[in-house]
């Protein structure tokens, strides 16, 4: 057979007759550059930390360059292009999509509140928390659906028992109950423990009760999916593989939360906040599911209208972590 043929043939068949390559060999050929945010400085973003440090994403062909987007510039920075994937609070996605954004939830990392409600020591029950000032970072954020979720659950009204105020960011809020500015809100290690190592108590804890929510999801837009799901698969693939490495190596963990939260290396904070994600928080396969949503949708159509007939099914991919489920990625 001619060589010109023979090319052709072997060109034909590679890209007809045989199996598709893996996501990890096609990556190899032409690693992709990737923009990608994560919205709060906090343990919820141990995966993608995690992926970079642990050279997931290079191992699956991406060249990933993750950046700290706050809340409220995240989703503007995906919709324009700036980014190309966010990790970010489903209730800001959930508000977006009902507004006719282009954004497509392809996992859910943090399918449970992941706080403790802290409160100072002068605080001993629920009913002392009434008539109290109580610190969100923004109203309608993950930590204000989670408090409101929390405090209802507990007993106790969030619009009428309590006054909801916001400090703008995790951070704020924790340094406001330090302060004395609120009397009450949620955290989650490391600050939680440093918080109890200051005097401070937990009223009550939302990520042991495991109530359904989406604090921290990978998001894209529908235009962006539709072009690269070869691209995405990758990006997911390498989120799993990071969570399985976060439970099997506790020592890689902390270096990681070292580096990326400037966590002091102390043993009892660090041990805490392992204990705290892995045991309680984080999945093996972050599969995104229409009753997560249900709190922020709760929350939410009371002041958008738009959410009350909301089909959230129709933003949730689930496609790119079971595909990575069924090729057992996350061990």
């Amino acid at each position: 057979m001619p060589l010109v043929s023979l090319l052709v043939v072997t060109l034909l068949g590679a890209g007809c007759g045989g199996a598709a390559p893996s996501p990890a060999a096609s990556a190899s050929v032409q690693p992709t550059s990737l923009s990608v945010s994560y919205s709060e400085i906090i343990p919820d973003e141990l995966a993608p930390w995690s992926a970079a440090d642990g050279g997931y994403f290079a191992k699956n062909g991406l060249d990933v360059t993750l950046q700290y987007i706050a809340s409220a510039t995240g989703l503007p920075a995906l919709l324009s292009g700036q980014v190309q994937i966010a990790q970010l609070g489903g209730s800001d996605v959930l508000n977006a999509a009902a507004a006719g954004g282009d954004i497509v939830i392809v996992a859910n990392l943090v399918p449970v509140f992941p706080y403790v409600f802290m409160v100072p020591s002068s605080i001993q029950s629920l009913a002392d928390l009434k008539g109290k000032k109580v610190g969100v970072s923004k109203f309608g954020g993950s930590a204000d659906i989670a408090t409101r979720s929390g405090l209802q659950k507990n007993g106790i009204d969030p619009t009428r028992d309590v006054t909801i105020v916001e400090t703008g960011s995790a951070a704020n809020r924790v340094a406001a109950l330090r302060a004395g500015a609120i009397q009450g809100g949620v955290s989650q290690p490391p600050e939680s423990t440093l918080l109890k190592q200051q005097n401070f108590r937990v009223l009550f804890d939302l990520a042991k009760e495991k109530l359904p929510a989406t604090n921290t999801v990978v998001a894209t837009t529908g235009a962006y999916l539709r072009a690269h799901k070869g691209v995405i698969q990758r990006y997911v693939d390498s989120l799993i593989q990071a969570l399985a490495r976060i439970r099997k190596d506790e020592p890689f963990t902390d270096q990681v939360l070292i580096k990326w939260e400037k966590v002091n290396n102390d043993a009892t904070i660090l041990k805490d906040t392992y204990n705290f994600y892995v045991s309680k928080i984080f999945p093996q396969y972050p599969t995104p599911r229409p009753e997560q949503y249900q709190a922020a949708i709760d929350v939410l159509k009371v002041n958008n209208s738009k959410l009350v007939d909301f089909k959230v099914s129709k933003i949730l991919d689930a496609s790119f972590v079971k595909n990575a489920q069924d090729r057992k990625v996350g061990g």
